[in-house]
């Protein structure tokens, strides 16, 4: 194996350990045990107005992923996390990670949900737009 393929797998275990190792000042995501089953699991600010795009994505984000998400991405307890949270920020989780995660599902990390399945009935050009929705609701929040 060639130095540099080394040095980049050594680079991209730490990351992915530094994500996901347990600490007691980690500022992580935790199960919140206390909520009740579905309850919102974050308080999302909105903005007074979206983008075309982001207006479409809105509906199709409604249509779409809100019954597991939560209106606005807020997320819900036992059920599937707040998209509006810096876990999903972009140099975290970029566009093409939505994406993925629509059209093949994803396996559970950061978490404690389980396994997302793939979105039927989506096609890339609905994600992008359910995208410019959840980044705009992220930048109205901070998260950018």
């Amino acid at each position: 194996m060639k130095p540099t393929k080394i040095i980049l797998a050594l680079v991209s275990i730490a990351a992915l350990t530094y994500f996901i190792w347990p600490s007691t000042n980690s500022t992580e995501p935790k199960a919140q045990t206390d909520s009740l089953p579905g309850a919102t699991l974050v308080a999302v600010v909105v903005p007074e107005s979206f983008s075309s795009n982001a207006t479409i994505g809105q509906k199709a984000f409604e249509a779409k992923c809100a019954a597991c998400h939560a209106e606005n991405g807020a997320g819900q307890q036992g059920v599937a996390p707040p998209l509006v949270h810096k876990i999903y920020e972009p140099s975290h989780h970029g566009d093409e990670a939505f994406q993925r995660a629509a059209a093949l599902g994803v396996r559970s990390h950061h978490w404690p949900f389980g396994d997302m399945a793939p979105v039927e009935g989506i096609t890339r050009g609905d994600v992008k737009m359910i995208i410019a929705y959840i980044r705009e609701l992220q930048v109205a929040n901070g998260i950018n």
